[in-house]
């Protein structure tokens, strides 16, 4: 189970609508969903909420260090309450999904990304989930900086709300155990919707009944 949610973004109001700070949005919505309130920790150096379940106490965090020093806060909490990094989700923004898309997963290299960078260095290792939230990438590498500092589209935030409200869904998944449960039901693509009919196209057409072996039509 998850012991340890960890959203990351940067602090300040300058930061606060832009793509880097994806994961803070997702822990603030976890946050209301547990009825929790994240305060300043200053020994855990970030902002960080208590929710009592049945299974014991679970965590809130965010990091309030700016994202390339993010493992200094989730090292300080983990350590202190002994929380094993493979029960530390870590969520945040992704480059290399689009919008609207989500994955998890366990483990793996940072590809990049300086909280998990800092994250892995402090746990010593990169055995803990991870959440990724897709923010699209800019189709330049010399604009990612830029880009991720900004804020989304309106259309792309509300691709991010939106997915942010469905992985919310598998948070009691999350939060008990069964992280198979977890990432089938966050990897599961929601029906599309099918397209309306034109006005002029008419009925729908009825099946001709098949008649039966040996007789002809």
């Amino acid at each position: 189970m998850i012991r340890l949610f960890v959203g990351l973004g940067n602090p300040g109001p300058e930061y606060e609508a832009t793509r880097h700070n994806a994961g803070f949005w997702w822990v603030d919505a976890l946050a209301d969903k547990l009825g929790a309130r994240l305060q300043a920790e200053r020994s855990y150096y970030g902002l960080v909420a208590r929710a009592n379940r049945e299974g014991g106490p679970v965590w809130l965090l965010q990091p309030m260090t700016y994202m390339n020093r993010s493992g200094q806060s989730v090292a300080a909490l983990a350590r202190f309450f002994k929380i094993e990094p493979a029960n530390i989700l870590v969520v945040h923004d992704e480059l290399d999904l689009l919008p609207g898309q989500a994955k998890l997963k366990f483990g793996g290299s940072a590809a990049g990304h300086n909280g998990l960078k800092d994250i892995q260095a402090q746990l010593g290792t990169q055995d803990y989930w991870r959440l990724r939230l897709g923010i699209g990438h800019p189709g330049v590498r010399a604009e990612v900086v830029d880009y991720v500092l900004r804020k989304p589209a309106p259309d792309h935030r509300e691709a991010i709300e939106k997915v942010i409200e469905r992985t919310l869904e598998a948070s009691d998944l999350l939060l008990s155990g069964p992280m198979g449960q977890a990432l089938a039901k966050i990897h599961a693509q929601p029906p599309r919707p099918k397209p309306p009919r034109r006005p002029d196209a008419g009925p729908p057409p009825v099946a001709e009944p098949t008649p039966p072996a040996g007789e002809k039509s």
